[in-house]
């Protein structure tokens, strides 16, 4: 049995169960009085018969493959298992590729086509244990659960209580999931720097991170001073802030204060389009329109700009943010209190003195998160750095000049199959945790000011 074909008999006597649970259910509402409606009974029976066979696949998906690996390793011969892990790994890879059905380069060892035969008989044994286990399971749960109700099971309680539990459950998953990407990168900067001191990873003006194979090579060590990155992501992010702020805050007053309703029905939609265009149409804008105009505009006026300069990076992620400051901006204008308006009308300030002296002053803590909330956007962006930016990582604050930034090489140093054990590679959980530190820290102030405003006005 496939396994969407399992998956397709799991959904279809889950179906079955909550029929059958409803239909007695109604049974007994014509002869008693049952305690909730009938399609918690329904539920109720649902969630008997799927919850052990959801257990059972969470399982298999989590440990089969380890499983079925450590029983393939075991049949290998003994050369084949004494080997180093890194050289092990290799093997296994290709033993797995030949049992899929995929082309590998040859046989490494006697034995190998034997090997795939029994990775693939392995997990073939496994699957149809987990498929039959779970659907008998799941059916023996399901009759008793059916056996049980009565008018008298409090169904609506426990499935409510069920749902709770859920919910809370999902608001869990967020909080561990960043604990372990934030733990996850920590060790490894850690590991990072232990081999080169903080100091000259947080002040040192020089970025090489090239690594030479030989000891006796020129520059073995690597420079790893990241000054020359945090100004090329500063930069590139100011720019985009000098775009995207004043541009967003004129495009929220317009839309809150001025468009009659038939514009704003139709821009605010228009706006919000940006934010849903993929950020690589936006790294092709830069690459290929926006870049080599500047570059060529440049040239018209005797000036020397470099083909993947700052400047054009930073209009287009500018362009990408606009909708970001714009709808968070418009959305705290438009909560500005209408009596705070009257007041300064009846006073007898013209519109837009009441907007300069009034409605931005009130809503300026929203606005300020909003900002605060497009500069970590900017700051963390990727696809269109990558793209457009430069490679080298030039100590330099001239818009007109290439530059790099922290996500350009995060992912230039992660390339290809690395080794997790030199500088070079672990230096990108350095970079990956600098910029997970300052983009959280915006975000907490953003946030934090955020709330402020909205206690205040709300």
């Amino acid at each position: 049995m496939s396994f969407s074909f399992f998956l397709l008999v799991l959904i279809i006597l889950g179906l079955g169960s909550y029929y059958f649970g409803k239909s007695k259910a109604l049974a007994l509402k014509q002869n008693d009085v049952v305690h909730s409606l009938p399609k918690y009974y329904g539920y109720y029976a649902l969630v008997w018969f799927a919850t052990p066979a959801l257990i059972i696949v969470s399982l298999w998906l989590i440990f089969s493959e380890g499983i079925v690996t450590n029983q393939v390793i075991s049949s290998l011969p003994d050369n084949i298992k004494t080997l180093p892990t890194n050289e092990l790994t290799l093997i296994l890879n290709d033993i797995k590729n030949k049992a899929a059905g995929n082309l590998v380069a040859g046989e490494s060892f006697i034995g190998f086509e034997l090997a795939a035969e029994t990775y693939n008989s392995y997990s073939k044994i496994a699957e149809n244990i987990i498929i039959y286990s779970s659907i008998v399971l799941g059916l023996i749960s399901f009759i008793f659960a059916y056996i049980s109700i009565s008018g008298k099971l409090r169904a609506r309680n426990r499935i409510e209580s069920i749902v709770s539990k859920i919910l809370l459950v999902s608001a869990s998953i967020a909080i561990f999931a960043t604990a372990g990407i934030l733990l996850s990168v920590l060790f490894e900067a850690i590991r990072f720097f232990q081999i080169i001191s903080f100091d000259d990873f947080i002040f040192g003006l020089t970025w090489s991170p090239q690594m030479a194979i030989r000891d006796d090579q020129v520059g073995s060590s690597g420079l790893f001073g990241a000054i020359p990155l945090f100004l090329g992501t500063g930069l590139i992010s100011l720019i985009s802030l000098t775009v995207a702020v004043p541009v967003g805050l004129m495009t929220a007053i317009y839309l809150s204060e001025y468009a009659p309703s038939r514009v704003r029905a139709v821009t605010k939609p228009m706006l919000e389009v940006l934010s849903g265009i993929p950020t690589v149409v936006y790294g092709f804008f830069a690459a290929i329109t926006l870049a080599p105009f500047i570059r060529d505009f440049g040239e018209t006026l005797g000036m020397n700009i470099a083909s993947e300069s700052a400047l054009g990076v930073g209009l287009v992620m500018g362009i990408m943010i606009i909708p970001l400051v714009s709808s968070l901006s418009d959305d705290v204008i438009s909560a500005v209190p209408q009596a705070m308006r009257e007041g300064s009308y009846g006073l007898g300030a013209t519109k837009s003195e009441t907007i300069k002296r009034v409605i931005i002053p009130a809503a300026l803590p929203g606005i300020v998160g909003g900002i605060l909330l497009a500069a970590s956007r900017a700051i963390g962006e990727t696809m269109i750095v990558v793209m457009a930016a430069g490679l080298s990582a030039r100590l330099s604050i001239n818009p007109l000049d290439a530059v790099t930034t922290v996500t350009v090489q995060i992912v230039t140093l992660l390339v290809g199959d690395q080794e997790f054990d030199s500088p070079k590679t672990l230096a990108a959980f350095a970079l990956g945790l600098t910029l997970f530190v300052v983009t959280l820290i915006l975000n907490f102030y953003a946030l934090r000011i955020v709330r402020k405003y909205r206690e205040q006005y709300e």
